[in-house]
């Protein structure tokens, strides 16, 4: 693996997965994998379970992570190629990145959308660029449209959980529901668009989105879902729900709607299959879901973020490996 920015990059996503849980039973087996390296990890947007995993799973096979707060302790950086650099921009990145590249052998990259200009934001300029002039491998840490350590996380969250009730999915694909969520101001799309990329890939599940009309994501993350606009229906028979908000696609970064209803709660859940739910934190707490689901024994929620750990070191674990 040469860089970690969406599913495309993995070829094997079920062997990733069964790298991740074997580091759950045995976080130290590789950790001269990682002797003498350096992993820098660049924040653009604050950051609290990707950070800390990341670090984590770093230390745990023998690196150094760095973590540098670009908008707050760094320049202010320019993106754009042939820019005239007369405003509030400080630093190029086409002079910032190779250095970083000298300093570091791994680059992990958080970005965020600004949720103001869809074809600015969807170009993933921010990332591409590190990638471009960096010289080393690019890890993303969420991109302005993608969150793919999140959805590996997911994935192998699911994974766990049928491996553990292996009589109860023997022979058959579990059903997974991804469904809108209300929130009090418009959410980017990257982890809804990531986690559907990622199980579309996947291809080991029956997959549905449901969300309210005219919150439909970008096609080129959801084709080969079912998409519906009522909630209830979409619930039926479900193993898996992931609850989680996002702003309009097509009328880029607005919320068009916060409908109460489309809160996830135990009295939804009696039409699934005792469903199990997830979400990727920081959640709104009874306004996305309901307390009793939070601290109910449907929710994955808790051990979904402490496989954040598991799902970092593969993936960190694939790129030392392929640098040797």
């Amino acid at each position: 693996m040469q860089q970690f920015i969406s599913v495309n990059d993995v070829t094997n996503i079920n062997a990733l997965v069964k790298k991740a849980l074997a580091y759950k039973s045995n976080p130290f087996k590789d950790q001269h994998l990682g002797k003498g390296k350096r992993i820098g990890l660049l924040f653009l947007n604050p950051s609290l379970r990707t950070r800390l995993s990341t670090q984590v799973a770093a230390s745990n096979l023998g690196m150094e992570a760095i973590v540098f707060n670009v908008d707050k302790e760094g320049w202010a950086l320019e993106f754009e190629e042939g820019a005239i650099m007369s405003g509030n921009t400080v630093e190029h990145i086409k002079d910032a990145a190779p250095i970083l590249g000298q300093y570091f052998d791994v680059l992990a990259i958080r970005t965020f959308p600004a949720l103001k200009n869809k074809i600015d934001d969807y170009s993933e300029m921010f990332i591409s660029q590190f990638i471009k002039y960096a010289g080393v491998p690019v890890i993303s840490l969420e991109s302005a449209t993608l969150h793919p350590l999140q959805s590996l996380t997911d994935i192998l969250t699911i994974q766990e959980e049928m491996n553990m009730r292996q009589a109860e999915f023997a022979g058959r694909r579990p059903k997974i529901v991804l469904t809108w969520a209300p929130h009090v101001k418009p959410l980017p799309q990257c982890v809804a668009n990531s986690f559907a990329q990622w199980v579309n890939a996947w291809e080991e599940a029956s997959f549905v989105i449901a969300h309210p009309v005219d919150y439909e994501l970008s096609d080129q993350f959801t084709k080969g879902a079912t998409v519906v606009h009522n909630q209830e229906s979409a619930l039926k028979d479900a193993d898996f729900v992931y609850v989680k908000n996002w702003s309009t696609y097509n009328d880029y970064g607005k919320i068009y709607e916060n409908d109460p209803a489309w809160m996830m709660t135990n009295a939804k859940l009696e039409a699934t299959n005792n469903a199990k739910v997830m979400h990727c934190l920081p959640v709104r707490r009874n306004v996305e879901l309901s307390d009793e689901i939070l601290d109910g024994t449907n929710s994955l929620v808790t051990r979904q973020a402490g496989n954040r750990v598991w799902a970092a070191q593969s993936v960190l674990s694939e790129i030392l490996s392929s640098g040797k």
